[in-house]
C-alpha cells in the first residue's frame, strides 16, 4: 500500500514497531489497523537516497487495502505474486476476510442478516448454534460423505467466529494460540 508521513508518524512507527500514517484529509496520525485490525507489523524500514520517501517492510495481520485485499494494487502481476503463488495464503485471507464480514455485520446489524440475528439472540443462541453444528460434523464424519463433513465444518467454523466476534477475540489471536501450540 502506499502511505503518508509526517515526522511524528515515522517516529510512532519506530517506537511502536506498527506502521502509523498521516492522514492528510483527517489532519491526524492514524495506525494502520486501527480499526480493522488489520495492523502492519513491522520488519525492516528503508529511507532513499535523499531521505524523502520511506520504504516500510511490514507483515500484514490480514488484508492491507480497505477493500479487504491482500494489496491496494490489485492489477494482475501483484495478484499472481501475492495471491496464485501461495493457496495456503489464498485460504487465510478468505477466513480472515470472512471474520471481517462478521465483525462489519456486529458493527453495522444491517436488517435482514442471518449474522445480525445471532448478534441480537445473543451469547446462549450462538453458543446453541456451535453445539447444534458440532453434533453435525460428528454425525457426518461417522455416517456421512466427505461432502457433508466439509458442509457442516464450514457451518460450524462460521458459528465459531460469530462467537469469537461478538466476545471479542481477534482471529489473529487465535492465530497466533495455533501458531504457538505448532512450535
Amino acid at each position: 500500500m502506499l502511505g503518508y508521513m509526517n515526522e511524528e508518524a515515522y517516529e510512532q512507527t519506530q517506537q511502536t514497531g506498527q506502521v502509523w500514517f498521516y492522514s492528510r484529509s483527517k489532519k491526524r496520525l492514524w495506525m494502520k489497523g486501527e480499526t480493522s485490525q488489520n495492523v502492519l507489523r513491522v520488519m525492516e524500514i528503508h529511507l532513499d537516497c535523499d531521505q524523502d520517501a520511506i520504504l516500510i517492510l511490514a507483515q500484514p495481520a490480514g488484508p492491507t487495502c480497505h477493500t479487504g485485499e491482500y494489496s491496494c494494487f490489485r492489477d494482475s502481476v501483484t495478484k499472481r505474486f501475492f495471491q496464485n503463488e501461495n493457496p495456503a495464503k489464498e485460504n487465510g485471507d478468505f477466513l480472515q476476510k470472512l471474520f471481517n464480514l462478521i465483525n462489519d455485520r456486529k458493527l453495522k446489524m444491517p436488517k435482514g442478516s442471518y449474522t445480525t440475528s445471532l448478534f441480537e439472540e445473543g451469547i446462549y443462541k450462538i453458543c446453541t448454534k456451535i453445539s447444534e453444528e458440532s453434533g453435525e460434523v460428528i454425525k457426518a464424519a461417522t455416517k456421512e460423505t466427505k461432502q457433508r463433513l466439509a458442509e457442516e465444518s464450514a457451518d460450524l467454523l462460521y458459528h465459531l467466529m460469530v462467537l469469537l466476534v461478538k466476545k471479542g477475540v481477534k482471529f489473529q489471536e487465535v492465530i497466533t494460540v495455533l501458531k504457538g501450540r505448532s512450535s
